[in-house]
């Protein structure tokens, strides 16, 4: 008879990684930050435990949206009270807080429960390249459109 292989919170082992999301859509940098910090990029990936990695951004405020999203694209919370709605717009986030938009974009791709709230708090956000992590000996993931390979199925 086979089973089926469910990692224990002892086997996880937690590794850091660097995303840059300069000149990247935001929403290709957030899905693929999401990913890794649900832990779907490892073969022992359990839909019930945090087999995450540690997540950090960089450059934030170079993110970009395709289309009119910049224009069209909101912000909504609310203060619970009536009237309390509060709007902002793409284009003023990423010029006061780029980071907590990058980090907004991340945060509505993880389940919203308690375990996506503890993935949550291994990602972190920067607005330029700069990073406090060198002790943690973090591996660049993904690739910027500069970097794409010639010769691909893309070229």
């Amino acid at each position: 008879m086979r089973t089926t292989y469910m990692a224990k919170p002892s086997d996880i082992k937690r590794n850091w990684y660097i995303i840059d999301a300069a000149g990247r859509p935001l929403g290709r940098v957030a899905t693929e930050a999401a990913g890794v910090l649900k832990g779907k990029h490892k073969p022992e990936y359990t839909p019930h435990l945090d087999t995450g990695d540690h997540v950090i951004i960089l450059n934030a405020e170079k993110a970009i949206l395709t289309g009119r999203k910049l224009e069209q694209k909101f912000y909504y919370r609310h203060s619970g009270y009536p009237g309390g709605l509060k709007k902002i717009d793409y284009a003023t986030m990423m010029d006061k807080k780029p980071d907590k938009a990058v980090y907004m974009a991340v945060r509505g791709m993880l389940p919203h429960n308690r375990l996506g709230r503890a993935m949550l708090k291994k990602l972190r956000v920067y607005r330029d390249n700069q990073h406090p992590h060198q002790a943690q000996q973090p591996q660049v993931l993904g690739e910027g459109p500069e970097d794409k390979k010639e010769g691909g199925p893309d070229s």
